[in-house]
């Protein structure tokens, strides 16, 4: 959503991304096949800054992919706080892990191999806030799963809310996730259980806070 001259412009007037996450965003770009589906460092910061003002201690996120969204939003958690994270590809946990290993904060997250609605109801915890930027056909159902376990006040980001921009385009009947997506933006901007408002941060980013 943003030009690469203007991109440009805000990664060099915002910190640097920290050697472990280049690390991880270089070997993602090598040897994984979308990996344009990773946060990268204009997103990273955002996530950190995020949670470095909520302060939370507990997080969750749906869709951990090569998990350098968690370890950006591990930053912000203190040596008592856990970062769960669910990711539905079992043939990437050891590049996962291994990445975790290759960062201080890494011991902070608890990551969960399975499908992310199966997962969520496993964990028995409140969260200060949750992430979520899996599978974009079930992001109502993400919704609708998480926003129990959320604490009075707590936070809902949710990613890709602007889906390059096909919200406002006439939607294929086919294109499943693009219908979601809007169905998604829809119901929570209905929603009076929470705040709501999309960020146009790289492919949207909506922060829904719980009333």
């Amino acid at each position: 959503m943003i030009d690469t001259d203007l991109d440009n412009y805000i990664l060099s007037h915002s910190d640097v991304e920290p050697s472990y996450l280049a690390k991880v965003n270089r070997d993602t770009h090598l040897k994984m096949i979308n990996p344009r589906m990773l946060s990268g460092a204009f997103q990273g910061r955002a996530l950190a800054m995020f949670c470095h003002m909520i302060q939370p201690k507990r997080i969750l996120e749906l869709g951990t992919f090569t998990g350098y969204s968690a370890l950006c939003m591990a930053e912000a958690l203190g040596e008592e706080g856990v970062l769960h994270t669910i990711e539905c590809d079992d043939e990437a946990e050891d590049f996962i892990r291994a990445n975790f290993a290759g960062s201080e904060h890494g011991h902070k997250i608890r990551l969960h191999i399975g499908d992310a609605l199966t997962e969520i109801e496993k964990l028995d915890e409140t969260f200060d806030v949750v992430f979520i930027d899996a599978d974009k056909r079930e992001y109502l159902a993400y919704y609708e799963a998480v926003l129990p376990k959320i604490r009075q006040g707590g936070f809902i980001l949710a990613d890709n809310t602007l889906w390059d921009g096909k919200v406002l385009k006439p939607i294929e009947p086919n294109d499943k996730q693009t219908i979601e997506i809007c169905r998604f933006n829809d119901f929570v901007a209905a929603d009076p259980r929470v705040e709501k408002v999309i960020l146009p941060l790289r492919d949207g980013l909506t922060v829904i806070r719980k009333r």
